[in-house]
C-alpha cells in the first residue's frame, strides 16, 4: 500500500451513529445553504447589490465548472467522455486491497450495499478495516474529488471578494471539515482531495479575476 492508502487508514474510523450522522450531514447540501446566504449578503454589503448579481453568476458558473471538471476524470457529467484512456481510482470503499480481499471492486460495492444484518443472513462475516455508513455507499470512482472541488472554489472566490478574517477563517474550517467527511465516509483518499483542491484554486481565482474585471465600485452605483 502507498503512502496515500495509509493516511487514509489513519484517518477513517467508526465513530459511531451521532459520528456517522455528522459527517453525512455535512457531506450534504442543505447544512451549507446559510454559508451561501451569508456570502451573499456580505458581497452585497461590501459591493452592492449589481455587483451581488454578477457575483452569483459568476459562483454558479463556477461551481458548476468545478464539478464538470471533477467529473472529467471518473467518466461521468457532461464532460465525462474527454479521457477515455484515463483510467479512474475505484473509492477507498469499494478497494479491496483495503480489505485484504481478492475480489472485484463492483463485488465488494454489492457487498458494501448491505446491512449488517444482511450480511449475517448470508453467512458472511467480515470485519471491516474501512468503515462506511451504508447511507454513504455510493458511485464507484473517487478521483478527482468534486466535494473538495466545489468547496474550494467557493471558498478562494468569495474570501477574495470580501476579505474579512473572520470569514477567511471561516472558509477554511468549512473546506476542511468537508473534506475530512469525505474521508471519514470511505469516499476519497486524500490525493483526491489535493487534486480537487487545485482545481478550485485555479477556477476560484479565474471567477474572482473576471469579477475584479467586470464588478464596478460601489459608489458608481449609487
Amino acid at each position: 500500500m502507498n503512502c496515500d492508502h495509509n493516511l487514509f487508514l489513519a484517518l477513517n474510523f467508526d465513530g459511531g451513529p451521532f459520528m456517522d450522522r455528522l459527517m453525512l450531514t455535512v457531506s450534504g447540501t442543505t447544512m451549507w445553504l446559510p454559508l451561501y446566504a451569508l456570502i451573499l449578503w456580505l458581497v452585497w454589503r461590501r459591493d452592492g447589490w449589481r455587483n451581488v448579481i454578477l457575483f452569483t453568476a459568476l459562483m454558479i458558473a463556477a461551481l458548476v465548472l468545478s464539478d464538470m471538471i471533477s467529473g472529467i476524470f471518473k467518466h461521468n457529467g457532461v464532460l465525462g467522455g474527454l479521457l477515455p484512456d484515463f483510467e479512474p481510482r475505484w473509492r477507498p470503499m469499494f478497494t479491496p486491497a483495503l480489505e485484504g480481499l481478492e475480489i472485484a471492486p463492483d463485488s465488494l460495492r454489492k457487498l458494501r450495499w448491505l446491512t449488517p444484518d444482511s450480511l449475517a443472513a448470508a453467512g458472511i462475516t467480515h470485519d471491516w478495516v474501512v468503515h462506511v455508513p451504508v447511507e454513504a455507499v455510493s458511485g464507484r470512482f473517487g478521483t478527482v474529488s468534486a466535494h473538495a472541488a466545489v468547496i474550494v472554489t467557493l471558498a478562494v472566490l468569495s474570501a477574495s471578494v470580501i476579505r474579512r478574517r473572520w470569514f477567511t477563517g471561516l472558509m477554511v474550517l468549512s473546506t476542511l471539515l468537508i473534506c475530512y467527511s469525505r474521508i471519514y465516509l470511505g469516499k476519497h483518499y486524500p490525493m483526491d482531495l489535493v487534486w480537487g483542491t487545485a482545481v478550485g484554486i485555479a477556477l476560484g481565482l479565474a471567477a474572482f479575476w473576471t469579477y475584479r474585471r467586470l464588478s464596478r465600485p460601489k459608489k458608481e452605483l449609487q
